[in-house]
């Protein structure tokens, strides 16, 4: 039976610039097909300085939710009238929720995304053995500061090419979280459990960051945000190390529950695996 939409259908989207290598939209109409809602999930690619002025026009629940993606994580935190306690914590939002009074509220599910990747792909890791870096300090690398500070990481590194922009990121996290330069890397790696990137780098299949994963502990686990191509350059350089390593895409998978559920009213049918279907749109099956 095809998937019809009427005029009552509920709508939602995912916001990034640029748009067009998202899964999401894939995901969740499979989702949506698979339970036979009257419903939709649509990608959008507001200009870069009119994000604002996109969401404003969304207020009144035309659109019921919409996740937002690179670069305007926080800028979706920074419209919204009010925000879950992990948002706050992460300055940061990937999922804002259009109610019919007008009023927007932020979310972020990327964090509990990343630890949801990370019990299935590296099962029986302890994200409280040994301390964490983090690639980047954007929106994407916040979430995950939050939601591993929450789940008890001792300390969290994050390395930035312009320090300035992770001193900002750690100022607003506590001692816990410490902001670093990339010439830092060799002395940090050694210590690390956890290496996540959280920068675009790796994207379309280009070079990830230049770090030298053979320092890590044997033990360590490497993570990769990027799922465009699954096994990125940045994640086949820590297989090439021996160590064990997570996708983008299954964090995609992971945040992508609860945030079906706040747009749509109910859980994703399991009876989809959506991760094959993801992963034969990537030519990787």
């Amino acid at each position: 039976m095809s998937h019809v939409i009427t005029g009552g259908a509920i709508v939602g989207g995912v916001c990034g610039q640029p748009i067009t290598h998202s899964m999401s939209p894939v995901i969740h109409n499979a989702w949506i097909a698979a339970a036979g809602l009257d419903a939709a999930y649509v990608p959008f690619a507001p200009a870069a300085d009119q994000f604002e002025t996109f969401v404003d026009g969304l207020r009144g629940g035309a659109v019921r939710g919409l996740n937002v993606t690179i670069p305007f994580k926080e800028r979706a935190l920074a419209v919204a009238d009010t925000a879950s306690d992990l948002a706050r914590m992460a300055g940061a939002a990937n999922l804002l929720l259009f109610s019919e009074d007008g009023r927007v509220h932020a979310d972020n599910t990327d964090g509990p995304g990343l630890l949801g990747a990370i019990a299935i792909q590296a099962p029986g890791f302890d994200v409280t053995a040994a301390p964490v870096v983090i690639l980047g300090a954007g929106g994407a690398a916040r979430g995950a500061v939050a939601a591993l500070l929450l789940a008890g990481a001792p300390r969290i590194a994050v390395v930035n090419r312009t320090v300035a922009r992770a001193e900002e990121l750690a100022d607003t996290f506590g001692e816990r979280v410490v902001a670093k330069g990339e010439d830092a890397l060799p002395a940090l790696l050694p210590e690390a459990g956890l290496v996540i990137n959280a920068t675009s780098l790796g994207l379309g299949g280009g070079s990830g960051p230049a770090a030298d994963l053979t320092l890590t502990p044997k033990t360590a686990v490497v993570m990769d945000m990027v799922y465009k191509p699954l096994r990125t350059e940045f994640l086949r350089r820590a297989e090439a190390a021996g160590r064990r390593t997570v996708d983008g895409l299954e964090m995609l998978l992971r945040q992508a529950i609860p945030t079906f559920e706040a747009i749509y009213g109910q859980a994703p049918s399991p009876a989809v695996d959506v991760r094959v279907l993801a992963l034969k749109l990537l030519g990787e099956v």
